[in-house]
């Protein structure tokens, strides 16, 4: 199942130290990604799913997580936002393959 979506791409501030950026999937998305992870039974830690991620002609593999206040979130990693010229509030097209659930 793929989903396709605009986001815009957001600074984690709970680690200074680290930069860790992500991506929020949309709300229908996040719904509908957790009724099947939910029917496939007990997750991955932190109730991570494995995905196939695409921005622009960059892909890669991950896994997205789920966020109490956002849904699930995509990180991405520097050398994909360096690929792609993709800074903090800048948004992309993004696409999301599910590789279980």
């Amino acid at each position: 199942m793929n989903f396709v979506f605009e986001a815009e791409l957001w600074e984690w501030d709970a680690r200074r130290t680290e930069t860790w950026t992500f991506v929020t999937l949309p709300a229908d998305a996040s719904d509908e990604i957790r009724e099947r992870a939910a029917a496939a039974g007990p997750r991955r830690g932190f109730g991570a799913v494995r995905v196939r991620a695409r921005i622009g002609v960059t892909g890669w593999r991950t896994s997205i997580f789920p966020d109490s206040s956002r849904g699930y979130v995509l990180p991405v990693k520097r050398a994909v936002r360096d690929a792609e010229g993709f800074g903090i509030g800048d948004t992309r097209t993004v696409t999301v393959e599910l590789l279980d659930g």
